[in-house]
């Protein structure tokens, strides 16, 4: 099998599995908010927003603790297939079938039996989440697995991005139009319920397919460099992480960065709903998206040989902070928003590549220091970072959304001054402040560079397994 065909389709992977992850990142609070309780009764609808808003923080909080032996449970499986396809694949249809009856009423017992909706969400929604991770810790992880050269995971990675990026984005153009064209009701703009299962249900289906083609058409590369002598237990998961200080401040890092991130992508559909109060221009804002997105991971490559990666990560956040300030400004002028959302989305691949780059070199980088090669456990950070900011900003925005009145029936002629200021603060200047905070933090600590990765494998490769 040639490399071609071995990175397309493990971008067919990522892009499944990224769209996969817009769903529950970006779109199920607007679900939940708009349609799952949608009664006349305002205050009952307010309260039980609240009550699966807490929900979800809470397991999504709890299951940052799970996500290290996930990934220390993959780095110890072996079968014909590999370590990481057999979780892809499980997780990918596990995952697909248990949000799909997330977005629904779970056979009327929300609107029959609050108390037995909750736990019976809690129990699906958990599934869901553990599943969807042992699947985010596998696929991501299998870059150091194909290559140790820094080059080669990038070129790797870009194809990973090109695809992760395009199922990220373009559900932002076929979100609504698939919701209302399955709803019987607009509402508002913001659909039914019958038009949200649909939306999950093909999601599914797409996140479902592109691992079955990453499944068939990628295989890992042994290597001496990737054996061990013994396997991490589980005592000593922590411990792997906490020695490695290169990776835990890029993590650092990467969460600040990710909570300005989040809020701005998890609110903008709410924007263009309940301020420009246009949901349909919002597919505008996805195919501008798609654009830009993959003509800025096609470039990374390109970019990282002229720049590096530590001069493209501050070039990058240079220009988020400028879009945001566009954004802020632009009221309800619809090209304006286009512009300054453009923006913003425009450098956050290029973000993710130097972040997941960097994540990647210091698996050889505490294999050098620890006396010990742990590649999914590793991988396994990226992923629960992310778990981690969803989880706060997907609370931060049902709150939000229950504080300035953005939930049932209510529509941008609804929205007060007042809240409308609110939601503007929330959305525009907690985000512009975590994102100067991480590019501090950054700098100050981050120095695993691709010419000190370059340093370590040479290292390695001379003593690895020499003294054993």
């Amino acid at each position: 099998m040639s490399k071609f065909l071995s990175r397309v389709a493990y971008a067919s992977g990522t892009f499944g599995h990224d769209f996969f992850y817009g769903m529950i990142g970006s779109y199920f609070m607007i679900f939940v908010t708009s349609n799952l309780f949608n009664t006349d009764d305002t205050h009952y609808n307010e309260y039980m927003i609240g009550l699966v808003t807490t929900v979800i923080l809470v397991i999504r909080i709890a299951e940052l603790f799970i996500d290290p032996f996930i990934g220390n449970t993959i780095d110890k499986t072996k079968t014909r297939w590999g370590k990481f396809k057999p979780w892809v694949l499980s997780g990918a249809v596990i995952a697909a079938v248990t949000l799909a009856t997330l977005f629904t009423d779970i056979g009327g017992l929300a609107a029959t039996s609050p108390v037995m909706y909750l736990i019976v969400f809690a129990v699906l929604y958990i599934i869901m989440d553990i599943f969807y991770s042992a699947k985010d810790v596998a696929i991501w992880s299998m870059i150091p697995a194909l290559s140790f050269d820094s080059r080669e995971r990038e070129i790797t990675a870009t194809y990973a991005r090109i695809g992760s990026t395009f199922g990220g984005n373009i559900l932002g153009v076929i979100v609504m139009p698939i919701v209302l064209a399955f709803s019987y009701d607009t509402n508002g703009g913001a659909g039914d319920a019958a038009g949200w299962f649909a939306f999950a249900a093909i999601g599914g289906i797409i996140a479902t397919a592109g691992a079955v083609i990453l499944g068939i058409g990628t295989k890992e590369h042994e290597s001496e460099l990737r054996e061990n002598k013994s396997d991490t237990s589980f005592k000593q998961v922590f411990s792997v992480l906490t020695k490695n200080d290169q990776l835990l401040w890029i993590a650092c890092a990467y969460l600040i960065f990710g909570l300005g991130q989040n809020i701005i992508n998890n609110f903008n559909l709410y924007y263009f709903i309940y301020v420009l109060g246009d949901a349909t221009k919002f597919s505008f804002l996805g195919a501008i998206n798609v654009v830009i997105g993959l003509m800025a991971v096609i470039l990374f490559p390109t970019l990282t040989k002229k720049f590096s990666r530590r001069k493209l990560f501050f070039i990058s956040i240079s220009i988020m902070l400028i879009a945001l300030i566009i954004y802020a400004l632009a009221g309800k002028n619809v090209y304006l928003t286009l512009l300054g959302a453009g923006m913003f989305a425009l450098p956050q691949p290029l973000i993710f590549l130097v972040v997941l780059m960097t994540i990647t070199d210091s698996v050889e980088y505490g294999q050098l220091k620890l006396g010990h090669r742990d590649e999914a456990l590793v991988l396994c950070v990226r992923p629960l970072i992310d778990k981690l900011g969803g989880a706060i900003t997907s609370a931060l925005v049902g709150f939000t959304a229950v504080w300035v009145g953005m939930t049932g029936k209510a529509t941008a002629a609804s929205i007060t001054p007042d809240n409308l200021f609110n939601f503007q603060l929330i959305m525009f200047a907690a985000p512009f402040i975590l994102i100067v905070i991480a590019g501090f933090v950054y700098r100050a600590k981050v120095h695993l560079t691709e010419e000190k990765h370059a340093e370590i494998v040479r290292e390695l490769e001379r003593t690895w397994g020499k003294d054993k």
